[in-house]
């Protein structure tokens, strides 16, 4: 692959998507074309259609391995329809979420287990892996509180899981980024959107192998 792949990751209310779009606009490769902008699950058209299914509040009912299915397929859709064709062209992709999340959240939310869910979906994306995962750290609580507070009407089915999923959550999330700390870097998101945004820059800036640079 000639492009590079960069993942967001965090738990609900961790800003990610926020900072991804702000990031967006302040940075560019130094050479070749923009950045892909992408999201999981979703991207595809294919995917997006998976995606409302699984985050569908009325689908209460939902198991968990099948949600943990869905999230593969979607995922599998993505890989082969845009990811892969982008990073084979050179371009960098930006993707809000991957593989770390369905570890974190069905791996551990939903007490799948790691070893399942990785395997499940090294199946699905042929074992492609991101260079690098900027990971979102917050407590469980702070990103509930800010979901209640700025998009409550807009809450999807994993969104209204009780705080004791959220925080099995984090805690997934915290052995990923240990256990792999060549690849995902942290980043306090227990700090102001600015400051936040301020650390991926940095981040990404003094990455050598990314060839980023702020926009004039």
């Amino acid at each position: 692959m000639k492009g590079k792949f960069i993942s967001f990751e965090g738990s609900d209310g961790a800003g990610k998507t926020t900072a991804l779009s702000r990031v967006f606009k302040l940075i560019r490769p130094t050479s070749g074309m923009a950045p892909l902008i992408t999201r999981e699950p979703g991207g595809d058209r294919i995917a997006e259609e998976i995606r409302h299914v699984i985050l569908d509040p009325d689908n209460t009912a939902m198991d968990a391995k099948t949600e943990a299915l869905l999230y593969a397929a979607a995922r599998r859709q993505h890989v082969v329809q845009d990811i892969v064709p982008a990073l084979k062209t050179g371009r960098t992709v930006l993707c809000d979420r991957y593989v770390d999340s369905s570890v974190a959240y069905q791996g551990g939310g939903r007490q799948l287990g790691f070893k399942p869910i990785l395997k499940l979906n090294q199946y699905a994306t042929g074992g492609l892996e991101p260079d690098l995962t900027i990971y979102f750290k917050i407590p469980a609580k702070v990103g509930l509180d800010r979901i209640q507070n700025h998009r409550q009407n807009k809450m999807d089915r994993l969104d209204q899981e009780k705080l004791g999923f959220h925080q099995r959550v984090n805690n997934a999330y915290d052995q990923l980024a240990k256990a792999n700390s060549n690849r995902i870097k942290v980043i306090n998101a227990d700090q102001d959107v600015e400051h936040v945004v301020a650390d991926v820059l940095r981040l990404l800036k003094n990455d050598a192998h990314l060839k980023f640079k702020e926009n004039a």
